[in-house]
């Protein structure tokens, strides 16, 4: 694709980025087919090929509208057409550029606004959050069945091991999850700490930054990142394995901490260690699996007669490109996995998408609740709390983070 960048942003780190992803970019529409905004609309304005035009001219000096906004808006970031496009175009990163400098020339309205605010002041923060979803749980019996469904029962999480091994490893506690799923992260102690890996909390270690970016509040998240990077620190100074993340969504912005923070001089280097850290739960139980098939070989033939359906994330198996790592775990496991059709498309969670898009969200929660049932499964295991929500607000089939299954066979 040729581009003549207008001078505002030519010469800047994110212009150059921009233009050599644009020169990648072949107009072959293979994206398209894979875009699930695409298939729901049919309007090529709300695939990915349409949207880098409109990022595009942008760039180019044209003058964004709130139509130019309402499609990149509509826009999932499920990087569903990284992974069908044939040159590599890096449309996520793009994305990211043109939704900012959009956002910098169309102002929304003030309900907006105020409901995005909202939004970001709430979710990156664990003791907000978990004093709103207390209060909203209390409320839960007087709301309507279509409301109430959206907030999930209270769990407890059984005990975290304590630290006996010579192997350690950080863990993400995340923001929402904490308060939505406690047991998930428990459970992954419990299952490392059987496979002879301690892992480990540190303290102010919460939200990743994923929630502001996304939101378009890039700078916020960018401190975001650099507190967590300071929480951590000490840890990998003194020589932490990995930093382990049960979440894929943040795990895709962990991942790229490193190019995030490439141009601040006094975290460059400390961002892109955190990212070579950073791993997906899943990448550390492969890389032990034939010591977890010995522990589960008596129980073969009880996990076999289980069906289970596993949703893949969009940001496990586009982002973090580790399609098919989970299956073929539990597979080997013993686990009978239910096939799941078109399972590359996008459950419609994606962070907050689910709140500010809920008709295009909800069409797509219903599509991907007809594809994970049609096997008559007995539980739906997921690799993110964001989609393990959406999906449970949508289905009585128990939704759960894999780990906790596999640490529930484990006892």
């Amino acid at each position: 694709m040729q581009t003549n960048l207008a001078p505002f942003i030519k010469d800047t780190p994110e212009g150059k980025e921009a233009d050599a992803i644009l020169r990648k970019c072949t107009h072959c529409g293979m994206c398209t087919a894979t875009c699930p905004t695409y298939q729901l609309l049919s309007d090529e304005l709300d695939g990915p090929r349409g949207r880098i035009y409109l990022i595009k001219q942008v760039l180019e000096g044209a003058t964004p509208t709130a139509k130019t906004r309402l499609h990149l808006d509509r826009c999932l970031t499920c990087r569903a057409c990284e992974t069908t496009c044939p040159t590599g175009v890096r449309y996520g990163r793009l994305l990211d550029i043109g939704r900012h400098l959009v956002e910098e020339r169309v102002p929304r309205g003030p309900i907006e606004s105020a409901w995005r605010r909202a939004l970001n002041a709430v979710i990156p923060r664990p003791a907000l959050f978990n004093s709103l979803l207390f209060m909203g749980r209390l409320a839960r019996p007087l709301l309507p069945r279509s409301l109430s469904r959206k907030i999930p029962q209270s769990t407890a999480a059984r005990s975290w091991p304590k630290a006996s091994h010579t192997r350690k490893m950080l863990v993400l506690e995340g923001c929402a999850q904490p308060s939505l799923s406690p047991a998930t992260n428990a459970a992954a102690a419990r299952v490392l700490d059987r496979l002879g890996i301690s892992l480990e909390r540190a303290a102010g270690a919460g939200c990743c930054g994923a929630v502001s970016f996304h939101l378009n509040e890039q700078e916020q998240a960018l401190g975001t990142m650099r507190r967590l990077i300071d929480a951590w620190w000490p840890y990998v100074e003194q020589g932490v394995e990995a930093i382990v993340i049960t979440a894929s969504g943040c795990g895709v912005t962990v991942k790229e901490y490193g190019h995030y923070l490439g141009q601040d001089p006094a975290y460059a280097a400390k961002a892109k260690r955190v990212s070579e850290l950073a791993k997906d739960v899943i990448e550390i139980v492969l890389a032990e699996s034939a010591k977890l098939e010995q522990l589960l070989s008596p129980l073969s033939s009880r996990l076999s007669s289980q069906r289970i359906a596993f949703h893949s994330p969009c940001s496990l198996q586009h982002g973090l490109k580790l399609r098919g790592s989970v299956e073929s775990l539990l597979t080997s496991l013993g686990y009978s996995l239910t096939d799941v059709p078109e399972a590359h498309l996008c459950c419609g969670s994606a962070g907050t998408y689910s709140i500010l898009q809920p008709e295009l969200s909800r069409r797509l929660r219903d599509n991907k609740i007809a594809a994970l049932t049609g096997g008559a499964p007995s539980a739906i295991l997921t690799a993110n709390i964001g989609c393990q929500m959406h999906l449970q607000g949508a289905t009585t089939i128990p939704v759960r983070h894999w780990i906790e299954a596999l640490d529930d066979a484990l006892r």
